[in-house]
């Protein structure tokens, strides 16, 4: 199916919230794990989200070049060709982006939507993400309520991150556990109050309950899933609205029981980024094929090895199939595998 249209993401963001189930949203990092990602959703009956991060933008311009916004722009005309292919509807968004990276990735992304959508397109990607995280949340939100003006117009949502993730993932980088890692209400409260509830155009909280970017083993992280919940009341109650007003996402979430990813869903949660453990099952596979085929791919002790082993489409199938493979449990942990509406 065609990337989804504005329309169609917010309808998805809507049919998750209202049912109880969250997408998953990966990263990529090349046109391989674009293509994994599709093979899974489509193997999962899911639709979903694909992400880009500044790093994966990067590479995708190729990595002695690192201009980000082109590799973004390539990373998304990629996607919307061959996404036609698969009978699942999925969205396109651009991940983490702090302060530094706003000249180079998201403010030149959301220009080039402007000139599409100004010519009766689409917007090329269907949310963007402004990490504020690692600045004065005053800051933040004013960076943001500068942002969504823009976004409103383009028929984008933002992400905005409330709080602070810990870890690293592209260069965003926080060190340790602190109070910071759990966000507050009177925070979000302050959010709200800048952004609107949606009549100053939609935006999506990554609000923070312990998350850690990264691999960790289920119990390595103290995650309060349930402090969602109590922020999602206190915003009612605040603001006069129903219960759980926000959208939610889910970061960090490697290693998380599926006890505490179901709290966060039932709190909220409608999206949730899935990067490390596909990264790990993609060159797990390559490791494996490599190890068993190592007489084929390698040309030992003067022999010739095996072009068919050493071919990169032979083990570029087995690490898309095994990534494919993680995305469906991705979509079974989320509750959204057979929940397609194409």
């Amino acid at each position: 199916m065609p990337i989804a249209t504005p329309e169609q993401y917010a309808e998805m963001l809507d049919r998750a919230k209202s049912g109880g189930f969250a997408y998953p949203a990966f990263n990529a990092s090349s046109s391989q794990s674009i293509n994994a990602i599709l093979q899974g959703l489509t193997e999962a009956g899911s639709d979903g989200i694909i992400q880009v991060t500044t790093g994966g933008a990067d590479y995708f311009a190729g990595h002695t070049v690192k201009g980000r916004a082109t590799g973004a722009l390539a990373f998304a005309k990629f996607a919307h060709e061959v996404a036609k292919s698969y009978p699942i509807t999925v969205a396109l968004h651009t991940d983490h982006c702090p302060k530094p990276a706003l000249d180079d990735f998201l403010l030149p992304l959301i220009s080039e939507s402007e000139k599409v959508v100004a010519d009766g397109g689409q917007p090329i990607f269907q949310s963007h993400m402004w990490d504020g995280s690692a600045v004065p949340l005053d800051e933040n939100i004013e960076i943001a309520k500068s942002l969504l003006p823009r976004m409103k117009a383009i028929n984008s949502i933002l992400e905005v991150e409330i709080g602070v993730v810990g870890g690293e993932e592209d260069g965003v980088q926080h060190e340790g556990s602190n109070e910071a890692l759990y966000t507050t209400t009177a925070d979000v409260a302050k959010a709200v109050e800048a952004l609107g509830l949606g009549d100053q155009g939609r935006w999506i909280a990554a609000l923070t309950f312990g998350n850690v970017h990264g691999v960790y083993k289920p119990g390595g992280v103290k995650l309060r899933p349930e402090l969602l919940g109590e922020i999602q009341a206190g915003i009612s109650e605040k603001f006069g609205t129903a219960a759980k007003p926000l959208d939610l996402v889910f970061h960090g979430g490697s290693g998380s029981t599926a006890d505490e990813i179901a709290l966060a869903v039932a709190n909220g949660v409608v999206k949730m980024n899935i990067d490390t453990d596909t990264q790990y099952a993609f060159t797990r596979a390559v490791a494996g094929y490599m190890f068993s085929k190592y007489d084929g791919v390698l040309k030992v002790d003067g022999e010739v090895g095996n072009k068919k082993a050493y071919d990169p489409r032979a083990w570029g199938k087995v690490a898309e199939s095994a990534m494919a493979a993680r995305v469906v449990e991705a979509t079974q942990q989320l509750g959204s595998a057979g929940k397609s509406q194409s």
